[in-house]
């Protein structure tokens, strides 16, 4: 294998310019990764709590509204830490 061949199969390290992100998302990273990670498990395994409290009362348009909620803490908790471990471009 050449080397042209060779370097043309290794990942990018850099993000394209056409790629990259905007002021706004950039800004919002830089605010979010302030945050403890831990944060994003907290509120996760508050809304489970809160879903089962408003399930247990009865209330079940409650319980399944706010039920929808830990999956997306836990995706934004996972975000966030890849944020902070990477990047937001990757570099």
């Amino acid at each position: 294998m050449e080397m042209n061949e060779l370097a043309s199969t290794e990942p990018r390290t850099r993000a394209r310019e056409e790629h990259r992100e905007g002021p706004i998302a950039r800004s919002i990273e830089q605010q979010t990764a302030k945050l403890p990670s831990d944060i994003w498990l907290w509120a996760a395994l508050g809304s489970i709590v809160a879903s089962l409290t408003f399930q247990i009362s009865g209330d079940d348009r409650k319980a399944h509204f706010i039920g929808l909620w830990p999956p997306t803490f836990l995706l934004l908790g996972l975000y966030n830490k890849l944020v902070k471990l990477h990047g937001s471009e990757g570099v």
